[in-house]
């Protein structure tokens, strides 16, 4: 019984044994034959490093900068139409009649912001402006309303006057500025400060830095403001409600009246409310 076991067991030793050692030549036959070699060069060979990589800042925006301290800057996303197929239909209803229902669009997710040179668009003096007015006042600017959609455009709003809103081309934008929904005076003197002391519109004098008040007749009792570029209209909070602007504030409505880029005046147009994509 001992010889067996003894024998066992020098079996068991010797496949281990032979097991290490085939594991050994494995890792001689894969070694790399340049491990062993050492590295060697001339004392007057030249060092190559490489040079100190240099980081550039990405392109910003006329609106984006140190200013507005923590306030998230606003950009083209803040514009986008409000549609919700969450919101009822509105029935129209004429002699007692349902002659339709009124469906609201889907909102971002079903269509873009109006295209212009194959891009979305929004009128930049819009974001310029909203931007200034948050580091100006250092309050949020809260968009109630920017670019609309057709669709959303008349469920929000059936009047006649409405279907040719500026909102249609993203050529205008409804807000408010947050803990100054009563104080809208501020709101207003960090616009006309910024056409004052830009130097871009000083260059071309006060057709641009002096604002007037528009005479016309207007749906609110405030008369608007007025220079060559843009319209400014304040809604007391019983003016101006609609689906988008449900809030009970003060809020303002800036149009833009002129473009500088185009050097032409700004006016709705339905094929332009209708250039956009479908997603």
């Amino acid at each position: 019984m001992t010889r067996i076991f003894g024998a066992v067991l020098l079996i068991i030793v010797s496949c281990c044994l032979g097991m290490a050692a085939s594991k050994k030549l494995i890792r001689r036959q894969h070694r790399s034959p340049l491990a062993s070699c050492p590295i060697s060069r001339a004392l007057d060979a030249p060092s190559i490093l490489p040079s100190a990589l240099k980081t550039e800042a990405l392109p910003a925006y006329p609106w984006e900068g140190n200013r507005g301290g923590r306030i998230s800057p606003i950009t083209k996303e803040y514009f986008r139409c409000k549609g919700s197929s969450l919101n009822p239909p509105i029935p129209i209803i004429s002699d007692g009649k349902v002659l339709e229902n009124l469906f609201d669009c889907h909102g971002a997710d079903s269509h873009s912001l109006p295209i212009r040179h194959e891009k979305e668009f929004i009128y930049p003096i819009l974001l310029e402006l909203v931007n200034e007015i948050q580091a100006s006042t250092e309050k949020p600017v809260i968009i109630t309303s920017g670019h609309r959609c057709p669709a959303h455009n008349r469920y929000v709003d059936l009047s006649p006057k409405n279907q040719a809103s500026k909102h249609l081309i993203g050529a205008e934008v409804s807000f408010y500025v947050a803990q100054l929904e009563r104080n809208p005076e501020v709101v207003l003197n960090a616009i006309f400060a910024f056409y004052r002391s830009n130097p871009r519109y000083a260059a071309v004098g006060k057709a641009y830095t002096e604002f007037v008040r528009y005479d016309k007749d207007v749906d609110i009792s405030t008369k608007p403001w007025i220079n060559k570029e843009i319209f400014i209209k304040l809604y007391l909070p019983t003016e101006g409600r609609n689906g988008d602007n449900r809030h009970p504030f003060p809020y303002f409505s800036i149009q833009v009246r002129f473009d500088k880029d185009t050097n032409m005046p700004v006016a709705y147009s339905p094929a332009d409310a209708q250039h956009f994509l479908r997603r």
